[in-house]
């Protein structure tokens, strides 16, 4: 008979974790001008931290990420966190070495105040009269949180995708409060395209008949179809064509056409079965609110002052003091690595200490999630490595095959 080991009792595992609710009274004035009175963060924490708290590392979660990223709620539980791949012990995130926190943002529905908890005004869900959020009000309830631990500076911001933006906003806003940056499959703002596709997504959940103007928990429904929709558009972006290709082709479902408009092709089952999982357990509320934070993310925002792009990012990035690893993936065309050559780009003109590599992997966007050795190697080498005192660039393009992906 095989023995069958529990996922939870891989050596490499962090194991089983318990979530934390920390509360926080102090108001927190958002950049719309609004006040949350006070909130909520869920956070996970996996190794140990030691005694000077030299050690700890910020994990920021993407889209329809969580505080979740490591190990596993119960013996029974199957599903490992979203980012089990790349922490645990002797991992790329080496919770043998390191303290790894993970919190769920404010706006998010896995348990930070949000749409779906209680606002105490009302005693009622907060539903469609939760404030609109950005990126840099998420980072500064993560400096709340880094003063509750008592965590001074960060040895590392890690974020992929969504994530990235944070730790990019980090290095900005509060530079003195991280030694390291760990930018994924990210970008220094979204094109129009993405804009596009956000919208396109949240006019799904809009024009759903059971979104009810955001209050369609009261009406003990939900708008289904609207983030089916708008899951199956965003699915799409993250994946790449020669990947659909290898996994379905123009496979049929049962063999042969069926002459109607219910699913035939093999990609269609996929993206329906993708987009009704994703309805179940995530709330239509958030999904705006996230894909507005996306939309106004901009850490060179407050520095343009009539000037081009390129210029306002060099200005903006000029203030950070941590040192960079950014990490772009041939294959995603969402934040592609023309993106991160923009952020490596701005931040060698201010003569910053940066590591940039581009992965040749086949999943696209969601690469990230990925145990991709050539990333996971770099992620680890970065964080175990000394800090270095002058820039450098490590990178598997030559400085003038970056220059070629910046002019593209």
């Amino acid at each position: 008979m095989e023995n069958h080991t529990p996922p939870y009792l891989d050596p490499t595992s962090v194991g089983i974790v318990s979530p934390q609710v920390l509360h926080f009274d102090e108001p927190l004035t958002l950049e719309c001008q609004r006040v949350l009175p006070e909130f909520e963060l869920v956070i996970e924490t996996y190794g140990t931290l030691n005694d000077d708290k030299s050690n700890a590392i910020l994990i920021c979660h993407a889209l329809s990420g969580s505080h979740h990223a490591a190990g596993y709620h119960s013996e029974d539980d199957s599903k490992a966190g979203w980012w089990d791949n790349l922490i645990g012990k002797g991992k790329a995130i080496d919770t043998n070495d390191f303290f790894v926190v993970c919190l769920n943002n404010i706006g998010s529905c896995h348990g930070s105040t949000g749409p779906t908890t209680i606002n105490p005004a009302t005693g009622e869900i907060w539903g469609a009269d939760f404030p609109l959020i950005t990126i840099k009000d998420w980072v500064k309830t993560q400096v709340l949180l880094s003063d509750r631990l008592g965590i001074d500076k960060w040895h590392a911001i890690i974020g992929g995708s969504m994530g990235g933006m944070q730790a990019l906003q980090w290095s900005v806003d509060y530079p003195d409060r991280l030694e390291r940056a760990v930018i994924i499959a990210s970008t220094p703002k979204l094109s129009a395209q993405n804009i596009a596709f956000n919208e396109v997504a949240r006019q799904s959940i809009l024009s759903d008949p059971e979104f009810f103007d955001g209050w369609y928990l009261k009406h003990g429904t939900y708008p289904r179809r609207g983030l089916i929709l708008a899951r199956m558009v965003g699915h799409i972006t993250y994946i790449t064509e020669d990947a659909m290709k290898a996994k379905f082709g123009r496979d049929l479902k049962s063999g042969k056409f069926m002459y109607g408009f219910d699913v035939e092709f093999q990609v269609e089952s996929y993206l329906r079965y993708q987009g009704e999982r994703f309805s179940q357990n995530f709330d239509a509320n958030t999904y705006l609110l996230m894909t507005k934070a996306l939309d106004y993310f901009d850490p060179s925002r407050d520095y343009a002052d009539d000037v081009s792009d390129e210029a306002a990012l060099k200005v903006a990035l000029a203030r950070t003091k941590c040192q960079f690893l950014i990490v772009s993936f041939t294959t995603d065309w969402r934040f592609s690595p023309e993106r991160s050559v923009e952020i490596v780009d701005a931040l060698m003109a201010n003569e910053k200490r940066v590591s940039f590599v581009n992965v040749d992997a086949p999943h696209g966007h969601d690469s990230f999630l990925f145990d991709i050795p050539r990333y996971t190697s770099a992620v680890k080498g970065f964080l175990s490595a000394p800090i270095l005192k002058s820039q450098v660039t490590q990178t598997n393009l030559s400085p003038k095959d970056i220059s070629k992906l910046a002019r593209k």
